[in-house]
C-alpha cells in the first residue's frame, strides 16, 4: 500500500541541507581532533515519502533512520530496489510482535532496550540468517517514560546480548532528556561503553549533534535540518 503524504513544500533545498550539516559535522569532528569519517550521519526520513528521500540519496547520503516498522515497510523495499546501497536504521521502539519485520527490513537495529527484545532479536536473526548490528538503548535520564535500559543495569544488559545470546551489539544509543544538558548525558553513555569496550555511539540529534560529536558519536540522527518540518502519513 503507498503511504500518502503532504505535498513537498518547494522552499526545502535537501542537497543544501545536507552540505550544511555535512560540514557542521566535518567542523565538530576537526574541532573534538577526530576524522571527519568518524561520524556517520543518520538521516532521519520518518514521516518523509520518497519524494523527499531520493533527492537525499542523490545528494549523496545513504544511511536514512526511521521509527515505525510499519511506516519503513510502506516505502523502503521499493526504495532498496532502485538504490541497493542504502543502509536504514530502526531508531524508534521496537515491540517484539514487529521483530520478524524489522530483521527483513531494516539493516541496523538502535533500539535494543530489554531482555525479551534481545531474545526475539537473536530467535529471528538465527531464522533469517542475518545479523544486524545493534546498539542498546540506554535511558540515561531515568525517564519513566522512555524506552531504554537504566544505566546501573546497562553492563548487565550488555553482557545478556552480547555473551549469552549472540547478538552483534555495535554500541550504545541514548536520546538526553529535553530540559537537561546533553554533555552529562554523552558523557555518561562514553563511560558506559568504554567500560564494556565498545566502540559505537549513536548519540546526537538536529539540536545537539556537534556536542555529541565531541564527546565521541560515532552515529549523529538528524532529521528535521535535513528534510525540513515533518509530514503526516495517512
Amino acid at each position: 500500500m503507498a503511504i500518502a503524504s503532504e505535498p513537498v513544500a518547494g522552499s526545502v533545498d535537501i542537497a543544501a541541507n545536507l552540505a550544511a550539516v555535512r560540514a557542521e559535522i566535518a567542523a565538530a569532528a576537526r574541532q573534538a581532533s577526530r576524522p571527519a569519517d568518524a561520524v556517520t550521519l543518520v538521516a532521519v526520513s520518518k514521516t518523509h515519502g520518497p519524494e523527499r528521500i531520493v533527492p537525499a540519496i542523490d545528494a549523496g547520503q545513504q544511511v536514512f533512520g526511521e521509527n515505525r516498522v510499519q511506516e519503513a515497510e510502506h516505502k523502503w523495499p521499493e526504495l532498496k530496489q532502485r538504490f541497493a546501497e542504502v543502509a536504514v536504521h530502526l531508531i524508534g521502539p521496537l515491540q517484539s510482535n514487529k521483530v520478524r519485520h524489522a530483521v527483513a527490513l531494516f539493516d541496523v537495529i538502535e533500539t535494543v532496550d530489554r531482555p525479551k527484545l534481545a531474545r526475539a532479536l537473536a530467535r529471528e536473526m538465527d531464522k533469517q540468517d542475518r545479523r544486524l548490528p545493534c546498539y542498546i538503548q540506554v535511558n540515561t535520564g531515568e525517564e519513566p517514560q522512555k524506552a531504554g535500559v537504566l544505566p546501573a543495569e546497562a553492563d548487565a544488559f550488555v553482557a545478556l546480548c552480547r555473551d549469552e545470546l549472540a547478538l552483534p551489539v555495535a554500541g550504545l544509543m541514548c536520546i538526553p532528556p529535553l530540559e537537561e544538558e546533553p554533555a552529562l548525558h554523552f558523557a555518561l553513555l562514553g563511560e558506559i561503553a568504554r567500560r564494556n569496550g565498545l566502540d559505537g555511539l549513536s548519540m546526537g540529534m538536529s539540536a545537539d549533534y556537534p556536542v555529541a560529536i565531541e564527546f565521541g558519536a560515532t552515529l549523529v540522527r538528524v532529521g528535521t535540518a535535513i528534510f525540513g518540518p515533518r509530514e503526516t502519513y495517512r
